[in-house]
């Protein structure tokens, strides 16, 4: 059976009838006014009403929440173009055709399916768009139409966020110290949270005055006061502390947007003063300075503390002797994240090295790994040891003891060469007690 119908130059042709099989698409509206807006559960309800009334076939209900603003973003839209394209249905219910695109390409997408005749119909609540130009032209109408209703409203917002900062108004959610006025004749302003504003100022005191490092604040905020930051109720992070630390809305003044050098005077309460915020400052930033200059040790971030799970760090000591001179001292222990009472302890870098050299014999090496970092070194070494004495220069790698190798970069080689040594082994390495262990990574 055939029957006909207009195509792009206006001329109708007879093409054959096919049973349409409907996809029933309900998404959830993100506009502002939802005065003609459904919830998903009523779109699905009234359009299987009008189904059952003109008795369409639905063979499929697909839910989606993604906004249509911008194209491609959708997965389950998506998902319904490559289904019209394997012909698995032919026709779309839907509430509205802003439901479908509120952007040129996802519309267009849709007009090329019925130009193919893949997608012959497109029904909404009180329309049907079949593949004519006058009704592909109403529907590119309405579509663009919800298209330009977007672009506007950001317009709008943009607008209205200017006015708001220019008012010292700070338009995102309040930084912790802070909440948002829920009152209406004081909507969009910001003042101190009762309950844990005197706690940031603390944080600024200790680092400023007692010259706390932000490691010290973060034990002190989660295991002696257990501080919870808001929306989120948990324990602020390290960085997170820092971050707060370096935020001048805490002096009165903002940026917005971030890094766009424009800034504005708050018109929220300052919980601390422009001085304490600048010597704030001045102390994460000696404390950066020294943190960069210090000496990079050969077996930080390798090894695992076996008691908490922290990572272990590095520091050196100094020790005048009798004659004078200064000796230096390196000892591993504990960065104690996880437990500032852990009693690991701390190890000399020599007696590290030992307990090292000590566990290459009972240890899984990765020779092949191995052989090829050193490789190229030792048959230079050899080649031109051999050249001096006039010998012949013919050397192979596999002659070397690899683990006797091993021992001997732990204590003399570089402190790359120890890292990429220890990078090697197979197994994590922790220590624990000042004993060094080797276990499963």
């Amino acid at each position: 059976m055939e029957t006909q119908v207009m195509n792009n130059f206006g001329v109708k042709t007879d093409v054959p009838r096919v049973p349409v099989k409907y996809l029933l698409y309900a998404r959830k509206s993100t506009e502002s006014d939802e005065k003609q807006a459904l919830s998903i559960d009523s779109q699905v309800k009234e359009m299987c009403e009008i189904a059952e009334r003109e008795g369409l076939e639905i063979v499929e209900i697909r839910r989606e929440s993604h906004s249509a603003k911008d194209s491609g973003q959708r997965p389950v839209f998506k998902e319904i173009l490559e289904d019209i394209r394997r012909e698995r249905f032919n026709g779309i219910i839907v509430w509205h055709p802003d439901r479908l695109s509120r952007n040129a390409g996802d519309l267009g997408s849709l007009v090329d399916l019925m130009d193919q005749h893949l997608l012959r119909e497109i029904r909404t609540y009180g329309q049907t768009f079949t593949n004519t130009p006058s009704e592909k032209f109403l529907l590119m109408i309405l579509c663009s139409q919800a298209k330009l209703e977007n672009d506007n409203k950001s317009i709008n917002v943009k607008r209205g966020l200017k006015t708001r900062v220019e008012m010292g108004l700070w338009p995102a959610p309040a930084p912790t110290g802070y909440l948002k006025e829920k009152r209406m004749d004081r909507k969009c302003e910001t003042y101190i949270d009762p309950e844990r504003g005197y706690v940031i100022k603390q944080m600024f005191e200790k680092v400023a005055y007692e010259k706390w490092s932000g490691r010290k604040l973060y034990h002190w905020l989660k295991f002696d006061i257990n501080f919870k930051a808001l929306p989120s109720k948990k324990p602020l992070s390290l960085g997170n502390i820092y971050k707060l630390l370096e935020n001048p809305f805490y002096d009165g003044v903002f940026e917005y947007p971030k890094k766009s050098g424009n800034w504005y005077n708050g018109k929220h309460p300052p919980l601390i003063t422009k001085e304490l915020f600048d010597q704030v400052q001045t102390q994460l930033k000696g404390n950066e300075l020294k943190t960069r200059q210090e000496k990079e040790f050969a077996f930080t971030k390798l090894m695992t503390c076996g008691l908490c799970g922290s990572g272990i760090s590095a520091d050196e000591k100094y020790k005048k002797l009798k004659n004078g001179s200064i000796k230096a001292h390196i000892y591993y222990g504990c960065t104690k994240a996880r437990d500032k009472n852990c009693k690991c302890g701390y190890i000399a870098e020599s007696e590290l090295v030992k307990q090292l050299q000590l566990l290459v014999d009972k240890m899984e090496v990765n020779e092949s790994s191995v052989k090829r970092q050193i490789a190229a070194e030792v048959t230079r070494y050899k080649k031109f040891e051999a050249s001096l004495l006039g010998q012949d220069i013919n050397f192979e790698v596999g002659d070397i003891d690899i683990k006797h190798y091993i021992k001997f970069l732990l204590k003399e080689g570089s402190i790359q060469e120890k890292r990429e040594i220890i990078s090697c082994f197979k197994g994590g390495i922790y220590l624990k007690q000042k004993q060094v262990e080797l276990g499963e990574v």
